[in-house]
């Protein structure tokens, strides 16, 4: 590090696979260094959906100032490369208060954005999104892979062709465009001006999964049911798209009975913890450590000038 790096503010990101602990100990060392905490969990952004996000208690909240929680609509359309933007527009007037910031959560795809800089890649039509939507729900998925074959083969060929949402993504700026949505994927380095801290939540494994079964029965015993009702007229927008929500739709539709909707919701939360654990091993500049508040402070503090 040379002496002009030495100096800049540090960005403090704390993350991990889902029921980690991430929340509890990023208010706490936040309330320790008098700094905010920005949530780099896309779950959280949306209003009305705090209790099956996991999204800070009241009290956390009042202990320490959040970020982008409950910031948009769930029918709002919103972006990576938004998130990418509007964060470092934030950090900066961050910086000016204080030389160190938290980011904490566990979506993976939103941290490196912020960390590693993200494609510069057009907005799209909301009419041609619809449409496109309207297409993947009337001819399905497969339907969507064809078009996305033709128009960038490039794309095809890396994209996870089970995700829907980014297989319709790269349609919509393929068809806005008139270019290959690879073409926009140039990922060119934005020169930071603050330093990066990465921490990652270590658990055992069965620990985690205890963890999470526990706070499934607390999601549903706090009232995830009723959360899940008041948002049943956009119950078609991406962000119900997402684990617990889907499943307590469908049983509010009568497909399945309570108790297996909530043990479908404790099964794939922990196959996204795992997917979580592998993206972010991946990662060789995590540094990991088990949930130790003294030695994850100490770190922290070793790296504030």
């Amino acid at each position: 590090m040379d002496s002009k790096q030495k100096y800049m503010p540090l960005l403090v990101v704390i993350t991990g696979p889902t029921a980690s602990g991430k929340t509890t100990l990023s208010v706490e060392i936040a309330s320790k260094l008098n700094c905010k905490i920005i949530s780099s969990d896309s779950r959280q952004f949306y209003k009305g959906m705090r209790i099956g996000s996991a999204a800070p208690n009241d009290e956390e909240l009042q202990r320490v100032e959040h970020f982008f929680i409950g910031h948009l609509n769930v029918n709002d359309y919103y972006n990576v490369s938004k998130y990418e933007k509007d964060v470092n527009i934030l950090l900066e007037k961050l910086f000016v208060e204080n030389n160190i910031a938290l980011l904490t959560g566990g979506s993976g795809l939103y941290i490196d954005a912020v960390c590693n800089g993200i494609d510069d890649i057009p907005d799209t039509p909301l009419q041609l999104r619809q449409s496109l939507q309207q297409q993947y729900k009337e001819n399905g998925l497969e339907n969507m892979r064809a078009q996305l074959q033709i128009l960038d083969p490039e794309y095809y060929k890396i994209v996870d062709l089970n995700n829907h949402n980014r297989i319709m993504r790269a349609l919509e700026v393929c068809i806005s465009s008139g270019k290959p949505y690879s073409s926009f994927r140039v990922k060119a380095f934005k020169k930071k001006t603050y330093r990066i801290l990465k921490i990652g939540i270590e658990t055992d494994r069965e620990v985690l999964y205890q963890r999470i079964n526990n706070r499934v029965d607390k999601m549903i015993k706090d009232g995830l049911i009723e959360e899940v009702e008041s948002l049943l007229p956009w119950r078609n927008c991406n962000a119900l798209n997402t684990l617990g929500y889907k499943e307590i739709i469908s049983y509010l539709d009568g497909k399945m009975n309570l108790p297996d909707a909530i043990e479908k919701i404790k099964v794939n939360t922990r196959r996204y913890a795992r997917r979580q654990i592998t993206w972010f091993k991946k990662d060789k500049e995590i540094n990991w450590l088990n949930y130790d508040y003294e030695k994850i402070f100490k770190l922290i503090q070793d790296n504030i000038i």
